[in-house]
């Protein structure tokens, strides 16, 4: 599957955001309860940061498929959870749920996210942070590289932190970097 990358419009994919974050197999977005306005404001919030940034995943019709998030620990996020390093870069990404699900979608859209942050020279290694109950995600970050160090207190969750280099990403799925 191929897929390309738009900075996300908080007021034009609100609404298309809004069901994809409030739906049940979300949960782990923690925006369940979350109103129109509420993604509106989020994701403006988002856009006004520097240090962080979301994306649409299209796919080839150049329809939305998915969504990620990349962020600089050092400022957001993991701010004092960990030490951060020159070429860190901390990723979250959704995948809507589905009634037609595609057998391999959420690898392939994991394999593109890391491929898209990698594209960039100065990312050397990619953080997350996913809660630690959330083992089909733990699945996924360790089929694309990811080694998780260790449990962390998050305000809003306890955390597994892990990490991917590059040459990790590139010996676990055999994609250039």
């Amino acid at each position: 599957m191929t897929f390309t990358f738009r900075p996300l419009d908080p007021l034009k994919d609100a609404e298309l955001l809004h069901g994809w974050v409030t739906h049940p197999k979300a949960a782990f977005w923690m925006m369940q309860d979350a109103k129109l306005e509420d993604v509106e404001r989020a994701y403006m919030d988002i856009a006004a940061d520097e240090h962080h940034h979301a994306l649409l995943g299209l796919d080839a019709d150049g329809e939305p498929a998915f969504l990620m998030e990349k962020y600089d620990p050092a400022h957001r996020e993991l701010v004092g959870l960990y030490e951060p390093r020159p070429g860190d870069v901390g990723m979250h990404f959704l995948t809507p749920a589905t009634d037609t699900p595609v057998h391999g979608f959420t690898r392939s859209v994991i394999t593109a996210v890391m491929a898209h942050l990698f594209e960039d020279p100065a990312v050397l290694r990619v953080v997350v942070e996913p809660d630690v109950g959330n083992k089909a995600v733990h699945a996924l970050n360790a089929a694309v590289g990811f080694v998780p160090e260790r449990e962390i207190q998050k305000p809003e969750k306890v955390a597994l932190l892990s990490f991917c280099t590059r040459t990790q990403f590139v010996a676990a799925t055999g994609v250039a970097a």
